[in-house]
């Protein structure tokens, strides 16, 4: 029942990568050009205040900074980091070197969560980054260092989030809803100066823009981060890590049915070796010891006392 439960909590979880995964059609094909901030910033912090102003309940005494802390990691620099990356780097070297997630939480969760490092694990993590330089790599060329450093500070911004989460999990009293706000507002709020000093204001704003927006902030953002943090609470941390790799699986499949994009025969290869790397990556169900029941005091046997008496 319980291997059950993980299985639908995980098939659930990884749809919030999913729609994520979506996020590279709706930016380049329904947001303004060359807005990142805008675009992170707009996705984060409307859907941070609605949740606020729904949960009426603010952090209190040590929640604040921890608030700030995953709001940073989870969102607010994550996604900075992404575009970022995802500008200077060509060819789908970002995601090649985002692909390493799953390996930073292994390490994390062995150290901050008492997670065990398994050798399925590190086998998953090979698996899941091999697919993903199938999927995506289409030749190094020169590389940017800026957005080398700027991926795998992405990674290690998933990957502490994760982590970090699973540790410190919900304050009591505090629904799944009021959290993902906090950490939404939080997020939005770091990245807002560096988008007022940064970028400037689109010239006109049209019907796509408004539907890509309120795209990214119901669902790419509200909707997926709060069935995420769900995961997170439910799943072992190094599962919910490998989830993140059916990201650039999505990207891949929309850009081939809407882009006019190819799919050949290396990056289908790739889209199942991530697969069988996800799989790899979650809890297993517990082995049967063969150990029988202990006897209940209801179901022993009676026995007699020395002094005759049942017992």
């Amino acid at each position: 029942m319980k291997n059950r439960q993980n299985v639908l909590t995980a098939a659930l979880t990884g749809l919030a990568p999913a729609v994520w995964g979506s996020t590279y059609l709706v930016t380049t094909e329904l947001l303004p050009p060359d807005r990142p901030l805008l675009a992170t910033t707009l996705r984060a912090l409307p859907g941070g205040l609605v949740l606020l102003a729904l949960g009426r309940r603010l952090p209190v005494g040590i929640w604040w900074w921890r608030a700030l802390v995953l709001g940073v990691l989870n969102i607010g620099a994550f996604n900075f980091l992404l575009f970022v990356a995802a500008y200077r780097l060509p060819g789908g070297i970002a995601a090649m070197i985002m692909s390493a997630q799953p390996m930073f939480v292994v390490i994390l969760a062995a150290l901050f969560l008492g997670e065990r490092i398994r050798a399925l694990h590190a086998l998953a993590c090979a698996m899941g980054a091999g697919g993903v330089v199938l999927l995506v790599f289409k030749g190094a060329g020169s590389l940017d260092a800026m957005g080398v450093l700027a991926a795998v500070g992405g990674a290690l911004c998933m990957a502490s989030g994760i982590t970090l989460t699973k540790r410190w999990g919900r304050p009591e009293g505090v629904n799944l809803l009021t959290f993902t706000g906090w950490q939404l507002t939080a997020g939005g709020l770091v990245l807002l100066p560096f988008w007022l000093s940064l970028e400037d204001l689109p010239d006109g704003v049209t019907g796509s823009n408004v539907f890509g927006f309120a795209y990214l902030i119901t669902l790419g953002a509200v909707l997926s981060y709060i069935v995420w943090f769900r995961g997170i609470e439910r799943l072992p941390a190094v599962a919910v890590s490998f989830l993140a790799l059916g990201s650039p699986v999505v990207a891949a499949l929309l850009g081939y049915l809407f882009k006019d994009q190819t799919l050949s025969a290396l990056q289908i290869v790739g889209m199942v070796v991530i697969f069988l790397a996800v799989l790899l990556g979650q809890p297993r169900p517990p082995r049967p010891t063969g150990k029988q029941p202990e006897e209940t005091p209801a179901s022993a046997p009676r026995r007699l006392t020395p002094s005759g008496e049942m017992t």
